[in-house]
């Protein structure tokens, strides 16, 4: 079976791309734009297998993306290609538009003609997952019941917009082309190889460096965290045994408050970290700063649907998922630092050549 991954370099992506090298035979094409959230230094255990290839491709170079079909013509697609910081589409929405819209139709057609000159039995077997994010259905009271697959869309920022309509066109192409389709929206990833942007990372670097560790507002803001290990096998059940045109949400039951995460992460390196500093003395890092534009104050998933369905179900609570996070950043300073000086991005490792 060979398996086309678009976003292979990114958090998720790699998370999916090295659980099918060590985990099936399976396989692999890796098309990544390698834009700074790629990074192949999180390939690195997997890049020499047999099953492994790597193409540097754009999703909305729709000529680059055809000749990659030619020559592999894969037998399912998991399409993780996205821009996903929401600070980021708000100053600069035009690259989410372009990527996760444009980008995404661009696949579609490519994958869609594709498809149509397999034979039938192939055909029947192909699929086209489609990863989406819980934010396209805004946000939730405090009391109200999490997300379900039949939700409404309510997207409050361009990022969750662009997914949104990302998701209505993987629809689309399934209701007007009868492309084999499934799309999983999830709840907020978190685990190794995560750019130092995002909030969990962000957290226990900063407090390593002893600098400040911003949070959003009051804190009080609620997301249900996923192991990203847990979720890249959620995606992989849902490849080889999802509904086809069906939709399914994947969260970690893990409904956390931003203020308790950063006060737990305090509380890891205390314990990881005994000659650095108690749990307090990082606890003083912490400092609110100005909330941001339209920011989402629950997020929750209902996740019933595919652990009955495929028997799914996360293995990490997150506890025990964030004290391997911790562990795993502070014995993967190279990793990191890289990403910070951004020589992972000068370097690239002569890939390009190679990797051909």
């Amino acid at each position: 079976m060979k398996v086309l991954i678009t976003g292979g370099a990114g958090f998720i992506g790699s998370a999916v791309v090295r659980l099918l090298i060590n985990e099936t035979d399976v396989a692999v094409i890796n098309v990544d734009k390698l834009t700074y959230a790629g990074n192949l230094d999180s390939l690195h255990s997997i890049a020499g297998s047999a099953q492994y290839r790597f193409e540097h491709a754009d999703i909305c170079d729709r000529s680059r993306l055809a000749a990659i079909f030619e020559r592999y013509d894969p037998d399912a697609v998991l399409h993780l290609a996205a821009e996903s910081h929401v600070d980021r589409s708000i100053d600069g929405p035009d690259d989410f538009v372009r990527t996760n819209v444009f980008g995404t139709a661009s696949l579609l057609q490519v994958a869609l003609g594709r498809w149509r000159r397999m034979s039938a039995a192939r055909q029947k077997k192909f699929r086209f997952l489609h990863v989406s994010t819980d934010e396209v259905y805004g946000d939730l009271g405090e009391t109200t019941d999490p997300f379900r697959e039949n939700s409404p869309y309510a997207p409050s920022s361009p990022y969750s917009a662009t997914k949104a309509a990302s998701d209505h066109l993987v629809r689309a192409w399934h209701r007007t082309y009868e492309l084999p389709i499934v799309i999983a929206h999830c709840s907020n990833n978190y685990g190794p190889y995560q750019f130092p942007e995002k909030f969990i990372p962000h957290v226990i670097l900063n407090a390593v460096a002893r600098n400040d560790l911003p949070i959003y507002g009051d804190g009080e803001q609620v997301r249900d965290w996923l192991y990203v290990e847990d979720h890249a096998r959620a995606l992989w059940g849902l490849v080889t045994h999802g509904r086809v045109g069906d939709t399914y949400n994947i969260g970690g039951r893990n409904q956390q408050r931003n203020i308790d995460v950063a006060r737990m992460i305090c509380a890891c390196l205390g314990r990881q970290l005994p000659n650095a500093g108690t749990a307090a003395e990082f606890e003083s890092l912490i400092k609110f700063v100005a909330d941001r534009p339209g920011h989402d104050r629950r997020y929750a998933i209902d996740a019933g649907k595919i652990e009955r369905e495929l028997g799914w179900k996360p293995q990490e609570t997150f506890e025990t998922g964030l004290v391997k996070t911790v562990r795993w950043y502070l014995a993967n300073e190279p990793w990191w630092r890289r990403v910070l000086t951004g020589s992972y991005r000068l370097e690239r490792i002569g890939f390009t050549e190679a990797a051909r």
